[in-house]
C-alpha cells in the first residue's frame, strides 16, 4: 500500500466505509465515546479489501488515548456493524484498525506559535 496509487474501486470502496463508520459512530457506538466528538478523517484500504486503516480525529483531543483504548477494545463490535453495512459490495469485511490523525492537533500547535511570534 505504499506509494502505489489506489485504484478507483479502492478508493470508492475507502469512501463508503469512511461514511459507514461515521455513521456507526454516531449510531451504535455513540455509548462508547461518552460525549467525545470523533471524525474519521480518511480511510486507507488494501488491494485485496481485507484490511482497511481508519485514522480518526478526536475533540477534545487530551482524551485521545482513551477513546482509541475504547475503540481497540470495542473493535469488534465495530466491525460487525461495518460488515452488516457493506456484505453486499464485499465478499469479506476488512479487518480494522485505528489510527491517530493528529493533523489538527499539529495545525493548532503551529498556530499557537505563529501567534508567539507575532
Amino acid at each position: 500500500m505504499g506509494t502505489e496509487k489506489e485504484s478507483t474501486r479502492q478508493q470508492k470502496i475507502a469512501k463508503q466505509i469512511q461514511r459507514d463508520i461515521s455513521d456507526i459512530f454516531t449510531k451504535e457506538a455513540a455509548s462508547l465515546l461518552k460525549g467525545v466528538m470523533v471524525s474519521v478523517t480518511s480511510v486507507r484500504v488494501s488491494p485485496d479489501f481485507s484490511f482497511a486503516k481508519i485514522y480518526l480525529s478526536i475533540f477534545p483531543f487530551d482524551k485521545h488515548e482513551q477513546v482509541m483504548q475504547t475503540l481497540s477494545d470495542n473493535n469488534w463490535m465495530v466491525r460487525k456493524a461495518l460488515g452488516a453495512r457493506v456484505r453486499n459490495q464485499l465478499r469479506i469485511v476488512p479487518e480494522i484498525a485505528f489510527y491517530m490523525d493528529d493533523s489538527l492537533e499539529y495545525i493548532e500547535n503551529i498556530d499557537k506559535l505563529l501567534k508567539e511570534d507575532a
